[in-house]
């Protein structure tokens, strides 16, 4: 009888034994599963980083002051925006600026970064600057290859080649930056050619 009990123990603790390693080596499975399966999503997932999480054709955006009235309006023929940089590139930009008592200006150019952290414009391709006239001002255009708008401080500047006209007077540069507020523009290594009949 006890050698029977004997038998039947040592049977179990076999048992027991081979069902604890085929349970250890399943989980241990089951895990190294998991475990490539969550390597595989971040590898897909880096992936696809770099590509745009949406589009958008033939948008127009609106950016409001304090009051309430139009500040800026963004359009163009297509935006993509990147989720890695928050930043969107624009196709055919065109942007208003507006600013209480005074003409609105218009830029238009072939292409357009928006850099949403840093609240940035950046403009490239044909950059046309317009500004009608104002009761104290002649209308006055400028164009130049690239141009950068920062949004919050009202300014754009280029280090790049400009023209600008006002009236009948041109005025060629390299690099030039303005206060769209103070409507103050200063142009580096500035020619200035005047008609004969103006002062």
């Amino acid at each position: 009888m006890a050698r029977q009990y004997r038998k039947r123990t040592a049977h179990r603790w076999r048992f027991g034994a081979i069902f604890g390693v085929c349970l250890a080596l399943a989980l241990g499975s089951f895990y190294l599963v998991q475990l490539m399966h969550v390597q595989d999503m971040e590898m897909l997932s880096d992936a696809h980083k770099g590509e745009p999480d949406y589009i958008v054709e033939n948008f127009s955006a609106v950016r409001m002051s304090p009051d309430g009235t139009p500040r800026y309006i963004i359009s163009g023929a297509r935006m993509t925006h990147l989720p890695l940089t928050d930043s969107s590139t624009v196709e055919s930009p065109a942007l208003q600026s507006f600013a209480p008592g005074k003409p609105p200006m218009y830029i238009n150019s072939k292409t357009a970064r928006l850099d949403h952290v840093n609240n940035t414009v950046e403009l490239s391709g044909n950059v046309d600057i317009r500004r009608a006239a104002s009761p104290t001002a002649k209308p006055m255009t400028m164009r130049t290859e690239a141009l950068t708008v920062l949004v919050d401080e009202d300014q754009m500047q280029t280090a790049l080649p400009v023209v600008m006209t006002s009236g009948a007077t041109v005025v060629r540069g390299v690099g030039m930056s303005a206060n769209n507020a103070t409507r103050q523009v200063k142009i580096n290594k500035a020619r200035i050619e005047l008609p004969a009949h103006e002062p």
